[in-house]
């Protein structure tokens, strides 16, 4: 396996559309790392920029701490599409044999590593029959096989789960995950879908209009989320954030006064997770709405004038609940930069 770098990677269209800007990131060698972000973002130019299949306006990438933008045909790098892309006048057999006899591969040589690439990804008795005889997971794991069996120093997958439905995709991502410790596999992963993003990473690239926004394990970014785009756009259901003026480290919500434990003063966003709320306490909210999901239900609520969503265990007993929180369940975010003020205190903090 390999390594991937990409230093100051940018890609301008027609038009002067900026797809990526100043993109800088590393994948170790044998690490997954996931790219998530919204439409339009930037996932998928990122990774055919990396295979070569399209070309950077400025910046570098490196193989192996080899730069490669001048020989885009020699990176043996596997990518696996949204679509899946495969023949489908060919029978699966051929599909995984396809790029092995263009390289000259005895025959012999062929049949032994199909057959042993298909048993690792069970799929040998799927060998005869043709895409279009497949189900969308039994597809997946085809397109999986033909990268795996080129034997690649690195994989590139374009959300590849996104054509499957809600039940398929949870099985064949659990999938996919022992796949990767399996291979032990240098993977860049591009999803749209925050729980693939977080569930299968070593690492987290969250990126919004072409920029980085961060980098991270999943529980960094979680818990500790750069910027309020972050902060809203992974977890789910997603954080609430308000805009209000704190004093010296408190703000109010509805009648109470709450602590959040940043000596700042000034307008902020605060953000605070529903899974961190917890019914019963002194900040009093009327119920707006509610939805049973099952083992969990979640609440909406109105605090004063500012909504506030709830996941809780129970359905309310009324339409008028108290909540609570942890001062440290409390994320508060610079209103002008949208930077986590307790990321920032922590970064400026001198060493111990």
């Amino acid at each position: 396996m390999a390594s991937i770098r990409v230093e100051s990677l940018s890609k301008e269209f027609p038009g002067g559309r900026k797809a990526l800007d100043a993109v800088s990131l590393n994948v170790e060698d044998h690490e997954v790392v996931t790219v998530v972000g919204p439409s339009g973002c930037g996932k998928s130019t990122l990774l055919r920029l990396i295979a070569g299949l399209d070309s950077p306006t400025s910046g570098e990438i490196l193989i192996d701490a080899r730069p490669v933008q001048s020989v885009p045909r020699d990176r043996n790098i596997a990518m696996v599409f949204q679509s899946y892309a495969l023949y489908p006048h060919m029978t699966c057999y051929e599909n995984l044999a396809l790029n092995l006899h263009l390289k000259k591969v005895s025959s012999s040589e062929i049949d032994r590593r199909v057959h042993e690439t298909a048993r690792l990804l069970d799929i040998e008795d799927l060998l005869s029959k043709r895409p279009r005889q497949l189900s969308g997971g039994e597809r997946q794991r085809v397109a999986v096989a033909r990268a795996l069996i080129r034997d690649p120093q690195a994989f590139l997958l374009d959300e590849p789960l996104s054509n499957l439905d809600a039940l398929l995709r949870e099985r064949v991502r659990h999938e996919l995950k022992l796949l990767f410790q399996r291979l032990n596999s240098t993977v860049l992963y591009v999803t749209h879908d925050q729980t693939e993003a977080m569930s299968l990473a070593h690492r987290v690239v969250v990126l919004d209009r072409g920029k980085v926004q961060q980098i991270g394990t999943p529980d960094e970014i979680y818990k500790a989320p750069k910027n309020v785009f972050v902060a809203s756009f992974v977890g789910s259901p997603s954080m609430n954030v308000f805009d209000t003026v704190m004093e010296r480290g408190t703000f109010k919500l509805g009648p109470s006064t709450i602590r959040s434990g940043i000596d700042f003063s000034g307008k902020v966003s605060i953000g605070i997770r529903p899974e961190a709320i917890r019914l019963g306490g002194d900040i009093p909210g009327t119920v707006r709405w509610h939805e049973n999901l099952g083992g969990q239900c979640l609440i909406g609520l109105v605090v004063g004038e500012i909504p506030i969503t709830v996941l809780a265990q129970a359905l309310p007993e009324s339409n008028s609940i108290n909540i609570s929180f942890s001062p440290g369940d409390v994320h508060v975010f610079e209103k002008s930069s949208g930077a986590n003020l307790a990321r920032r205190s922590a970064d400026r903090a001198p060493d111990a």
